[in-house]
């Protein structure tokens, strides 16, 4: 789990903006892993995220994407190999699906598992430090959008 991500959304979680907040970072996330995702019924739900963080969807559209996406990812064979690799398909999907439920600490989670094993796995399983640049880019998004958001 990543506590720095947590306690940073923690920290904005009184402001009027919090939940647009969390499913802008969410969908950043989600988008940064966009290149791993390998079902186009996944990739559809996320531009159906990104349609509505810019105010051109609906809840109802929202909420519609999400149970299709958390469908989706739950069926996902994920790979065959040994080396991880493949997972990452299934780890991006999941942060797709997590990303549209609003659960932003647990699709950055995801979308950090997806980016580490995308590159090779073992650092996954094996390595926390791998982890480390993802975490960081992470902290830097969530800062940008909250300050975006609170310059409106």
């Amino acid at each position: 789990m990543n506590d720095s991500v947590s306690a940073a959304l923690q920290a904005y979680g009184q402001t009027a903006y919090f939940e647009a907040l969390k499913l802008a970072f969410a969908l950043a996330c989600a988008e940064r892993v966009r290149h791993l995702l390998e079902d186009e019924g996944v990739l559809r739900c996320l531009d159906t995220l990104g349609e509505y963080v810019a105010g051109r969807a609906d809840r109802c559209t929202l909420d519609s994407a999400a149970s299709e996406a958390s469908a989706l990812a739950n069926r996902h064979q994920g790979s065959r190999s040994l080396d991880g690799v493949g997972h990452a398909a299934v780890s991006a999907s999941y942060a797709v699906a997590n990303a549209l439920a609003g659960r932003a600490v647990q699709a950055a989670d995801y979308a950090a598992y997806a980016a580490v094993y995308g590159s090779g796995g073992y650092g996954a399983v094996c390595d926390a430090d791998s982890f480390l640049p993802e975490r960081a880019w992470q902290l830097s998004q969530l800062q940008r959008i909250a300050e975006k958001f609170a310059l409106q």
